[in-house]
């Protein structure tokens, strides 16, 4: 049995630690539990990404890696509040209908959906304009409350705990900002945007926030440049639409960005009379996913940006495999 240190107990870290324990391997998880946009409360599972209708490499067996982790969580007693009924992505002309009909591979389960057949439901349906011109439905999509599935992993691993955060780090231990130092057979750094300057890391941050509702806007989560979907406490309504900057920023939503949030879901929903109770936001770190090696000898599960639940828990796996565990 080996021991793994992980540094960052996002949705990467957490899937590490579980995968990692589950083969019999000891790990010790350092979480400075600040900042973390794994805890967002409504995920999206969607391979289908953008107005561009790209499909993700690997989106498909990343969606139903991340929801067969799901359901071992429930068999062991954890509740992941989520709902695997589809996603929803309205296409507003024919052009970009036929461009999104050329990019989706036939092994993603998909159908074509009348704007008609979706209109005037409300909460109890889609909600949709009329001025869609079709809606894709990927139909094994959904969505999942990212901070109780998270924490779900963090805690059937069985992996010891720490909080606080890595000062410095080689490829066989770590030391604290306290001074504390830790040593295992191997270290991996899942750090997101706020610790991303400790590892050197120059991708860019992109801030999102997302209102929380006391109802959803729409059963079925709705996805076209924002989304709407349902979650444990009613809805949310969001989007990741700040600008990139070099460097992490503090939390808050800018006016300008709340009015533009709220023109486009008007635009998206034919009823649109939100309860809001309250605001999510967090910073994703972009640019290209690292999963591999480090120079030192250590390595790295980081720069997932929005793709973490999509994406985060099967790298975490092949990353596994690379170090032999």
């Amino acid at each position: 049995m080996s021991h793994l240190l992980i540094l960052g107990g996002g949705i990467a870290g957490s899937s590490l630690a579980y995968l990692a324990t589950q083969t019999g391997h000891a790990v010790t998880l350092v979480d400075a539990g600040f900042e973390s946009s794994s805890s967002v409360p409504s995920a999206l599972l969607n391979p289908v990404r953008g107005q561009g209708g790209q499909v993700v490499e690997r989106g498909l067996e990343g969606m139903r890696f991340t929801w067969s982790l799901l359901e071992n969580l429930e068999r062991q007693g954890f509740a992941v509040p989520h709902a695997r009924a589809g996603v929803l992505r309205p296409v507003p002309d024919q052009k970009t209908f036929e461009r999104w009909q050329g990019r989706i591979p036939e092994d993603l389960p998909h159908r074509w959906l009348e704007v008609p057949d979706l209109m005037g439901q409300n909460v109890q349906g889609q909600n949709i304009q009329g001025h869609w011109f079709k809606v894709l439905e990927v139909s094994e999509g959904g969505w999942l409350d990212g901070n109780a599935f998270t924490r779900a992993l963090r805690e059937a691993s069985g992996a010891r705990v720490i909080r606080g955060m890595a000062e410095k780090w080689t490829s066989k231990s770590a030391t604290l900002e306290d001074g504390t130092r830790l040593e295992a057979d191997g270290v991996v750094w899942c750090g997101g945007s706020w610790g991303a300057v400790r590892a050197n890391l120059t991708s860019p941050h992109r801030r999102g926030s997302v209102l929380l509702l006391e109802k959803p806007l729409s059963k079925i989560p709705v996805s076209f440049g924002i989304y709407s979907a349902p979650s444990a406490r009613g809805g949310v309504l969001g989007a990741t639409y700040e600008t990139p900057t070099s460097l992490w920023t503090p939390a808050g939503l800018p006016l300008k960005s709340l009015e533009w949030l709220l023109n486009k879901a008007a635009h998206t929903f034919e009823t649109l009379e939100p309860e809001f109770r309250g605001l999510w936001t967090g910073s994703r770190l972009g640019g290209e996913i690292l999963c591999g090696p480090r120079a030192d000898g250590s390595f790295i599960l980081s720069g997932l940006g929005s793709k973490g639940f999509l994406l985060g828990p099967l790298l975490a796996q092949d990353l596994l495999e690379r170090m032999g565990i």
